[in-house]
């Protein structure tokens, strides 16, 4: 099909399939495809994969058009609530804790019972979360609540998701509200592996209408945790699928910037892919990047699947922003900026739960397609302008954070009917 997405070059692709066709290497040939649209080493269109455990399944996420803003959010990982209009999580690595916020205050220390499975099914079933954000270990037949310590376990059985507790009680998760689903840090979540599955069950059982996850075993994390800075961090500014590829593009440029000479290599499929030796560069040695980053740099591109449809708007309630973020166009003239809300500290981390977090490029999507452009000012940030978005490095640095603007010409390019 890539002559003929050349020739429409759509700004959304839905790609429909069975469970029985979604495996590893079809999201992976989805990820290799749509980059190959133009010459760019980037994304070309925002895609997604509309499946579910059946047909009847696939046809209510297809048919779910009311935008969703995301009020109450539930984890059993840290989440930073203070960007949540309310929400909980509970803790995987120490048992007993969590932390809740109620609308309009700040979020407080809970006690927990070491086994959280009935709690979890019950905030599920009857909180009716908006999102739900997972991690620890998976696999496509069950996920752990617990990391560090002995937990329930949600588990699947026919398009069923139910929890199953430490004393071998079951509890069915019948929680039909539209919602996100971010098993960030899981590993296999994402491999929608047949109608029997977990990734079917969550888009079946809990109402889930996007959701991203991994289909291989996940070790290095820049592809999941990122989209929490992207998505979470920074409430209402992207969409959850313009957050995944904002994150995706975000990867891509890291390796780009930091191992041009294996950027674009493909690696064979497995958990820690041979790759050529890689040759980092000033900017790689600036952020303390090896050969090991590189591989999972690699690794990470193209296992993290997207399932939904990739124009249907979900976003989080507007909140607490470390920056303000503004891209305007005057004929083809085009205006990129940053402001600081929170002094010298904005662009640092939110939240430091989990692996390779912060310090995530600025990204800002064009309304519309936009030809090759020339940089008027700015060009000292080394901004990266593609057809479809704009982005900024926000390096690690000792320095107070200061406005950014870059502005540039380009003009826009038209879509064919």
């Amino acid at each position: 099909i890539l002559p003929k997405i050349r020739e429409i070059f759509p700004r959304h692709a839905c790609f429909v399939a069975p469970p029985s066709e979604t495996s590893k290497e079809y999201v992976r040939t989805i990820h290799r495809l749509t980059r190959k649209l133009d010459d760019d080493p980037y994304v070309d269109l925002f895609w997604g994969i509309l499946s579910g455990h059946d047909a009847a399944n696939a046809l209510a996420i297809a048919n779910t058009s009311k935008p969703l803003v995301i009020r109450n959010s539930l984890a059993c990982t840290e989440i930073a609530l203070d960007r949540c209009k309310q929400g909980k999580w509970f803790c995987e690595l120490r048992k007993g804790h969590g932390m809740a916020k109620a609308e309009d205050s700040e979020a407080k220390t809970i006690r927990l019972p070491q086994d959280t499975t009935g709690l979890f099914v019950k905030e599920l079933n009857e909180g009716k979360p908006d999102l739900f954000v997972t991690s620890g270990h998976a696999t496509e037949r069950d996920l752990q609540l617990g990391y560090r310590y002995r937990n329930g376990t949600f588990k699947c059985k026919e398009g069923a998701l139910f929890g199953s507790d430490l004393k071998a009680g079951l509890h069915q998760v019948d929680s039909p509200n539209p919602k996100v689903y971010m098993p960030i840090g899981n590993c296999l979540m994402g491999h929608l592996a047949g109608p029997d599955s977990m990734a079917a069950a969550f888009l079946k059982s809990a109402g889930v209408r996007q959701m991203m996850g991994y289909v291989e075993v996940t070790w290095y994390g820049y592809m999941g945790w990122g989209c929490l800075d992207y998505f979470l961090e920074q409430p209402g500014r992207y969409t959850f699928n313009e957050a995944f590829f904002a994150n995706h593009n975000a990867l891509i440029h890291r390796l780009e910037t930091c191992f041009p000479n294996v950027a674009r290599h493909v690696p064979a499929a497995g958990p820690r892919p041979r790759i050529p030796r890689p040759t980092p560069t000033p900017q790689a040695r600036k952020l303390r990047l090896g050969p090991m980053d590189a591989t999972g740099l690699l690794f990470d591109r193209d296992i993290v699947a997207f399932y939904g449809d990739p124009a249907w708007s979900a976003k989080m309630d507007d909140a607490t922003l470390n920056w303000k973020q503004s891209l305007t166009q005057k004929g083809d003239k085009h205006r990129f900026t940053i402001t600081p809300l929170l002094g010298p500290e904005s662009y640092q981390p939110v939240n430091r739960n989990g692996v390779q977090r912060g310090h995530r490029p600025f990204v800002a999507f064009f309304d519309q397609r936009v030809g090759p452009a020339e940089i008027l000012s700015g060009e000292e940030l080394n901004p990266v302008i593609t057809d479809n978005f704009i982005l900024v490095p926000n390096p690690p640095s000792d320095q107070p954070a200061k406005p950014i603007e870059i502005t540039f010409l380009a003009h826009t390019l038209p879509r064919p009917d």
